[in-house]
């Protein structure tokens, strides 16, 4: 069967964040029930949450049950709901996979701000609006509820609370998320970064809420935390060898494809300067403060190489050659770590000329430190290393000064600019007639 595509926005930076024009939206907030096999459950939890929004949320909203190829009564109640429910509407996919069912029905909504919660409501509903607030505001890009945060309370058992903690352990160390829980089922995004990001993240089952959010971290977008009061579900399906196991092959697949730069994150960047005074300043180029910040990290850092590598050659040859040979290995290193962590250029395009323009700039460095060497071996004859390293310290801020300038406005000024997308419209976005293996009963 034919499926019509959403229209798509111009790839580039995301437009500034603003706050929603909720007067002209009819339904602000999808929530997403994914369930599989959830007969028991899902009414109850349905009715809950509609009771809850109907008291609390001044929006309008739509929750959606997303069943996973339940092969039990799910989706005869989730029919049955659909029709006595103006609010709730049932989606059908006949394969499995939470992250499958998530990006379905979130690539199809029209809501602004789209949510998830697991079906057996282990988070309390009190910390919804909480949630979506700060993505209706346009203060944040994602928002989840946290169970690791010092001021939520949470009952469950000594192994989950060990495996929790393990696994955000884990993804500190290998991928250096910073958000607190990947796993809490208790998350909301915006629906124009979902637009974006959704098509980046591979994973189709439990993993999918980690890769999304270490996306989106590594992209620059706000990750807003939300402390929970959560109460283990001790019936739960949830397998947990087998999910773990698949939680760390997806570890190792977005980690690798970080560090290759495989993937397109430029294109869920933010422009430089939410608030509309930055957007009103003229001749300061955007992105500056970061780029800053970047090469002020990796110049630390290469500087240190340098001058281990220098006290190393030191041993077996002289000053001069010292130097440039440390020099000359810093420098490969320091316009590769330039290239993709401060000016964000990643992939293997003009790398060979990139490193081509950097030797350039490491020629002008080794100009400047070799000359500063020479002018005080003719000062002092023979000079002690302790002095040897002081001048060539202060050199190097003037080659990494210099360097920047020229990284910035000739090495790396060679990439088209990306063009703004338009900001979101507020009227409903188009959605398909029709998704293959699923029937959807459009709330009334």
């Amino acid at each position: 069967m034919t499926t019509t595509q959403p229209a798509r926005s111009p790839l580039g930076f995301l437009p500034p964040r603003e706050h929603l024009r909720l007067g002209q939206i009819a339904t602000v907030l999808d929530v997403v029930i994914p369930v599989y096999n959830e007969e028991s459950d899902l009414e109850p939890c349905v009715r809950r949450l509609h009771d809850h929004l109907s008291r609390t949320f001044p929006y309008g909203f739509r929750i959606t049950i997303a069943d996973n190829a339940s092969t039990d009564r799910t989706p005869e109640i989730s029919a049955k709901l659909d029709d006595a429910i103006r609010e709730v509407a049932s989606v059908r996919l006949e394969e499995k996979g939470r992250g499958r069912a998530l990006r379905t029905v979130w690539s199809l909504s029209d809501a602004p701000v789209l949510a998830y919660m697991d079906v057996d409501l282990s988070t309390d509903l009190n910390a919804l609006l909480p949630l979506v607030a700060p993505l209706i505001s346009g203060h944040s890009d994602l928002a989840i509820g946290s169970r690791l945060a010092r001021s939520s309370r949470v009952v469950r058992g000594p192994k989950r609370e060990f495996i929790s903690r393990t696994y955000n352990l884990i993804l500190r160390g290998s991928l250096a998320a910073r958000f607190s829980d990947a796993q809490c089922g208790f998350k909301a995004v915006r629906g124009d970064v979902a637009e974006r990001l959704l098509p980046m993240v591979e994973d189709s089952g439990w993993f999918f809420d980690t890769e999304m959010l270490v996306l989106a971290e590594r992209a620059g977008l706000r990750i807003h935390e939300v402390p929970v009061d959560w109460v283990d579900d001790p019936d739960s399906t949830v397998h947990i060898v087998r999910t773990a196991t698949e939680d760390l092959k997806g570890v190792w697949r977005v980690g690798r494809a970080l560090a290759t730069g495989a993937l397109p994150l430029d294109r869920l960047a933010r422009p430089f300067g939410d608030d509309p005074r930055d957007r009103e300043l003229s001749g300061v180029p955007g992105g500056l403060a970061r780029q800053i910040m970047g090469f002020c990290a990796v110049g630390a850092l290469s500087t240190l190489l340098y001058l281990g590598l220098y006290s190393l050659f030191r041993l077996g040859v002289g000053p001069q050659t010292a130097n440039a040979a440390a020099l000359l290995l810093s420098a490969v290193g320091n316009t590769a770590a330039n290239r993709r962590l401060t000016f964000g250029v990643r992939g293997r395009d003009r790398v060979v000329r990139h490193q081509a323009q950097g030797l350039v700039v490491f020629g002008i460095g080794l100009a400047l430190t070799s000359g500063s060497l020479a002018a005080l071996d003719a000062a002092t004859g023979d000079p002690a290393h302790g002095t040897e390293m002081a001048v060539l310290v202060a050199a190097n801020l003037a080659a990494t000064l210099l360097r920047f300038l020229l990284f910035r406005s000739w090495v790396f000024t060679e990439r088209e600019p990306a063009a703004v997308s338009p900001p979101r419209p507020t009227a409903s976005r188009p959605r398909p007639t029709a998704v293959p293996n699923d029937t959807r009963r459009s709330a009334r």
